[in-house]
């Protein structure tokens, strides 16, 4: 989808968004009183008859009662009453349903694209495995809620020290998960999470510290065939003497580790090395007019350069997962992603809940009617690249080009899976505001709208608001996204990073014991 530019200073001609010549909406880009005149290319001409907030949706022609209601040429929902030519369209006459799909399932295998002959460079940490480290960090990893306060206490014990260069810091990952929980796919979930913070490209050397006697032991993680051995120390609370002695051994554990991070040194690799998240929160309908689809052409620009980019939040491709089925690499993939969603569902069922109850509040304030809509919105950060994997939750990343991860909507838990899974990079977009971040992961923040990254400045990296200004078209923005992507990853620091952000949140699916 490509916007119009639209003037800054309102006229009927640039006061709502029309995004495809099936919708029978229009999304105001400004605030729009009863008797405001709005023209469109086509030559429609609508009064408003209702007050309109902006990035809210004014109707164009008349929708019966049960008729269809359209956004990006998709089904976004019903009408639950008449809605005429003029009306302000959103909850209190949009109904949601759940939609069955035929998918356009895929009948051959796509071929992996030919690479350009030139591939960009960042500045990054060549790791032994092949992969590239966007940061150089010491992590300290609680094995369960029992070890959190120590595991941060051990992080604070090193600020004022001065550090080498080439290391980023001393890092905590304290949780409130590792005991208390069943033995199953809640204990195997949280361990490959944890198991991918200790082996995370921007991770130089790290500390799994445990109590001693919780469910989730330190011994999963230790042993010669454990990912890089030679660089992760274990040891619990219990064996160590208490909080105190535990603090004093783990510090001088660290202080061998910061020797070895010394060495190492940012050097030129290769672009197609960046494993970029991308992520949502605070989403307004102006995400998938501005922010998402800029996003988008970054994601392409990387598949392009044989990088990746990993699509995350199950929850918010329910109604649109029909598009990415019909852009997978083949129908296994297909079917894996279509298993995440069916999935979800049998998980909701057991608390009664539904796809519908992801829109937050300040969602529908921001002009979201439904999950329908959101997600149409949401997916538009994959570009239009070929799906070419689909992975469960914190699973380790390997396949160039656009790839699918099961993760929640919630924004913690989300990030800290795709981290999990070796992201060395994360985009944020962001339409009411957001100020999440990631322990050793920069998380960049776009900002969908104008007005909120005016009013959250300290917070956003990129204003893809432009766009709805008229200011800038969305593969201008998109482009700008990439290259600030690659100056994150040599080094420059995010709003959330120099703000301190370091939320870490995995992903609980079982009951508590």
């Amino acid at each position: 989808m490509e916007l119009v530019e639209i003037a800054k200073l309102p006229t009927a001609e640039n006061s709502a968004i029309h995004l495809h010549p099936s919708d029978n909406i229009a999304v105001a880009r400004v605030p729009l009183a009863p008797g405001t005149k709005l023209k469109f290319a086509d030559g429609a001409e609508v009064v408003a008859l209702d007050y309109v907030p902006a990035g809210h949706k004014v109707a164009l022609r008349k929708i019966g009662p049960n008729e269809i209601v359209i956004r990006y040429g998709q089904v976004m929902g019903r009408a639950k009453t008449a809605i005429d030519p003029g009306n302000h369209v959103h909850v209190h006459n949009v109904g949601f349903e759940e939609l069955s799909f035929a998918y356009e399932f895929p009948t051959t295998e796509t071929p992996w694209p030919k690479l350009p002959d030139f591939i960009p460079t960042f500045l990054g940490f060549q790791r032994e495995d092949g992969r590239a480290g966007t940061r150089n960090y010491i992590a300290v990893v609680a094995a369960s809620n029992c070890a959190a306060h120590t595991a941060e206490l051990i992080a604070a014990s090193f600020e004022g020290d001065a550090l080498p260069d080439s290391i980023d810091g001393i890092i905590a990952f304290p949780h409130g998960e590792g005991c208390g929980m069943a033995i199953g796919p809640d204990t195997d979930q949280l361990r490959r999470t944890l198991a991918g913070v200790l082996d995370h490209p921007n991770v130089s050397s790290a500390i799994i510290l445990g109590l001693g006697c919780e469910v989730n032991q330190i011994d999963h993680y230790l042993g010669p065939n454990a990912p890089r051995s030679g660089r992760l120390k274990g040891m619990t609370l219990q064996g160590s003497g208490g909080t105190r002695s535990t603090v004093e051994a783990a510090r001088a554990e660290i202080k061998k580790m910061i020797e070895l991070a010394a060495e190492e040194r940012r050097t030129p690799i290769s672009a197609s090395k960046i494993v970029l998240g991308l992520n949502c929160g605070g989403s307004d309908s102006f995400s998938g007019i501005t922010a998402n689809p800029a996003l988008g052409v970054c994601s392409d620009l990387l598949a392009e350069i044989g990088a990746t980019s990993v699509l995350a939040e199950t929850t918010e491709i329910f109604g649109a997962e029909h598009l990415l089925v019909k852009r997978s690499r083949n129908r296994q993939v297909a079917e894996r992603l279509l298993s995440f969603v069916a999935g979800y569902k049998a998980y909701l069922r057991q608390f009664g809940g539904s796809f519908d109850d992801n829109p937050s509040p300040g969602n529908k304030e921001g002009g979201l009617t439904n999950i329908l809509e959101k997600s149409l919105g949401a997916v538009a950060k994959a570009g239009t690249s070929t799906l070419t994997d689909a992975l469960d939750y914190a699973e380790r990343i390997g396949t160039p080009g656009f790839v699918f991860m099961n993760t929640p909507g919630y924004d913690p838990p989300s990030l800290t899976g795709l981290a999990a899974g070796g992201c060395n990079l994360i985009a944020f977009t962001t339409g009411r505001g957001s100020a999440i971040g990631f322990p050793n992961v920069p998380v960049i923040k776009i900002a969908s709208n104008s007005v909120m990254y005016r009013r959250m400045s300290d917070n956003m990296d990129i204003n893809a608001g432009r766009i709805a200004d008229g200011d800038a078209a969305v593969p201008e923005v998109g482009k700008e996204i990439f290259d600030f992507v690659l100056k994150v990853a040599s080094g420059e620091r995010t709003c959330a990073e120099r703000l301190g952000h370091k939320e870490f949140v995995p992903w609980k699916i079982g009951p508590v014991l």
